[in-house]
């Protein structure tokens, strides 16, 4: 078999029918070997082949003969030098592709994946010579063929999206209606019964937790855990085999374009949390599966003058280098191959903040933003920051440039207190529930700019946010001392599971009030997966190590409790789609352009006079918001006005029922009740203006002008 010269475009394991061009950049190697495995069980190359020619820092080979299905690795030469200059070269280890499509073994944990010396005491300075080819993990040559059909983009309007976040394996694993090999599947979550959930909920997308294949931390194997979450990723292209029915490399990426084709054909959209940050290969300690052999100085940031070390804003060991031209190239060659080949409609972004960092500081006007604006793949997707990250000036909610939304943590926050009757709050939570003008308004966005949560992956369940004062994460074995600090005063008067009527009836009216909040504030709302059939972790508020039934979905049997908030968070979903006044494109404007006089939206104090500065200085925890549907100030298809039905939400945070008086705003106006939280009254219970109306402790109604 003779190597050919090949091509430096594209870079990767590319496969023309009649042989494989091999792609590999590295600005620093002295030369690169191409090693071809038999079979994942093999402990040993049994071809290796010196990379012929280097262009532009690409080497690269043609091997005529070799099929999809073919195993392969690098061993990369150079100068093993960290303190000096920051490389990390040694061929005595197999690295993975950074570019491969397909896994073709997952690497098996051994001592010999680190390329120093662990029994040094000059720890990685002194370079390793055991061989790992028995462990490396190996990357496949694909032919990503597939057919299809008719599947094009969605493109869901933002301000009609409501997203599902959820976990491949967490949200199949247990579900009674599947059969046993698709469990914990992508052919599982793309299966008739988790569809007609999906549908019958009502979301319009599905954020998948990362499915980039990951590696678990040595730390976590040592307790007997894995990295359930996935947020250590090993390579950029590839979704990860533990979560296919298929086994051959080919059969994942199969299996995991034919559930992005099944739910598009059903109305969801798929958007993909990923992980571009940082790698699972750790701070200098770490072991050695790819970039770090490859090109450690150009793919990683390095502390400025001490080269041995990694600046980690991620907190997770190191940092991806999106100073360096390659290294943000490997990004957008992974961003566009998942819309490209895998047809998914956007991304969550894990600690975007990081990925700005130019110098130090997080740059709006760098490098990353530049090149996803000016992409025409790329920029046209659903963008979703994650907006922090864990250095300094790491927060930067609202801060993103346009073309971006936000997971808006402040949105998290003040609803919360609100609801647990925190001081001070009142404010924040109009601004919040309008769609955060004050994030988003100065530089053009909108209120869809904001991704709206009460709830999600990390931290407590919507269950356990209304049930535990304290987070219970002793299964994680570290003492319990990760995760958030408490979940105090949410007034429920017990911790933790209770039979007692009086608390859980509190503890479902808590959720009910969490989720009509969350689900007819404008912006984007996100239901944490589970969350919609009270889904519970017992208390556990960092469940990234937990893969067993402590985090996946339990589906059945349901409770009642659990079936009545189903079905409730059902209908304030279809409230929402069924409305446009919950559905704003733009800010609210706080006055009327119509003859009536009537405003926008307007806010009252219980005794119907509308709140002046005075009430909102002072300690507020009931009130009413009024939604005029006749000033929505847009244009459908046809160019015709939009408008709908005007709405009043009166909200009471307090402890005791209070009398709401109705504004006449209008005048002679007909009020029917669509939604109480506390039960009380039933859906089409009509009042008029100036007529009271006795509103429950802790509790949301939502009346809509007859």
């Amino acid at each position: 078999m003779k190597l050919l010269p090949g091509k430096p475009y594209p870079l990767g394991a590319t496969w023309d029918g009649q042989g494989v061009n091999f792609a590999l950049f590295s600005e620093n190697a002295q030369k690169v070997e191409l090693c071809l495995f038999e079979n994942a069980d093999a402990g040993q190359e049994f071809m290796r082949f010196v990379l012929p020619e280097k262009t532009h820092a690409v080497w690269h080979g043609y091997l005529r003969g070799v099929v999809p299905g073919q195993l392969y690795g690098y061993r990369i030469y150079g100068t093993y030098s960290p303190r000096d200059n920051g490389n990390r070269f040694n061929p005595n280890k197999v690295l993975l592709d950074p570019y491969a499509k397909g896994l073709g073994r997952t690497p098996r944990w051994n001592n010999s994946l680190f390329a120093y010396r662990m029994d040094s005491s000059r720890k990685d300075l002194v370079s390793d010579k055991t061989d790992n080819a028995p462990f490396a993990p190996l990357a496949a040559v694909m032919n990503s063929s597939f057919d299809w059909g008719n599947d094009r983009p969605l493109r869901t309007p933002w301000h009609e999206t409501v997203i599902y976040e959820a976990h491949i394996k967490g949200m199949t694993q247990l579900h009674p209606r599947l059969p046993a090999h698709l469990r914990g599947t992508y052919a599982g979550l793309a299966s008739d019964e988790v569809i007609s959930h999906l549908k019958d909920l009502g979301v319009t997308a599905v954020e998948l937790l990362p499915v980039h294949v990951h590696a678990d931390e040595p730390h976590l194997l040592e307790r007997g855990l894995t990295n359930y979450w996935g947020y250590n990723t090993l390579n950029f292209f590839i979704p990860d085999p533990r979560y296919a029915s298929e086994k051959s490399p080919e059969g994942v990426l199969r299996e995991f374009k034919g559930m992005v084709r099944r739910l598009h054909e059903a109305g969801l959209e798929v958007i993909l949390d990923v992980v571009y940050n940082h790698t699972a290969e750790g701070n200098h300690l770490g072991p050695t599966y790819s970039l770090r052999g490859i090109d450690n100085a150009s793919y990683y940031r390095l502390v400025d003058k001490k080269p041995r070390y990694y600046e980690d804003f991620s907190g997770c060991g190191n940092s991806l280098n999106m100073r360096h031209p390659r290294a943000l190239q490997l990004m957008m060659d992974s961003l566009r191959y998942w819309v490209n080949e895998v047809h998914v409609d956007g991304f969550r972004f894990d600690l975007a903040s990081a990925l700005a960092r130019e110098l130090y500081a997080v740059d709006k006007l760098g490098g990353f933003f530049d090149v996803i604006h000016q992409d025409p793949v790329i920029s046209q997707t659903k963008l979703i920051a994650e907006p922090w990250d864990l250095g300094e000036g790491g927060y930067q909610v609202g801060e993103f440039p346009a073309g971006w939304v936000e997971w808006n943590g402040r949105y998290r926050d003040v609803i919360r207190g609100f609801w647990k009757g925190e001081e001070g709050v009142v404010s924040e939570f109009a601004t919040r529930f309008c769609g955060s003008s004050d994030l988003y308004e100065d530089d053009g966005r909108h209120p869809s700019s904001s991704i709206n949560f009460i709830t999600c992956h990390d931290g407590f369940t919507m269950q356990d946010l209304v049930t535990y004062e304290e987070k219970h994460n002793e299964a994680n074995r570290e003492e319990n001392k990760d995760g958030e600090n408490h979940n105090r005063s949410w007034n429920c008067g017990h911790e933790g599971p209770t039979g007692d009527p009086k608390i859980v009836s509190l503890r479902e009216q808590q959720k009910r009030n969490l989720a009509a909040t969350l689900l007819l504030s404008h912006g984007v709302p996100m239901i944490s997966g589970g969350d919609e059939f009270s889904r519970s972790q017992l208390g556990n508020n960092n469940a990234y190590c937990q893969d067993n039934e402590l985090s996946w979905y339990r589906w059945d049997p349901l409770n009642d409790n659990q079936r009545k908030y189903l079905e409730f968070v059902k209908r304030v979903i279809w409230i929402r789609k069924t409305q446009p006044v919950f559905r704003r494109r733009n800010f609210f404007r706080g006055r009327s352009l119509r003859r009536n006089g009537i405003k926008d939206i307007m806010w009252f104090e219980p005794s119907g006079k509308e709140m002046d500065s005075d009430a909102w200085r002072h300690y507020v925890r009931c009130l009413g918001i009024f939604i005029s549907g006749d000033d929505i100030g847009e244009l459908d298809a046809g160019g015709d006005v939009i408008s709908g039905p005007s709405f009043m939400l009166l909200l009471n945070a307090y402890s005791k029922a209070i009398d709401f008086r109705f504004p006449d705003i209008p005048k002679d106006a007909v009020w029917s009740l669509v939604l109480d939280t506390a039960e009380a009254f039933a859906q089409g219970w009509k009042t008029g203006s100036g007529n009271l109306f006795n509103l429950n402790a802790r509790s949301l109604a939502v009346f809509q002008l007859s």
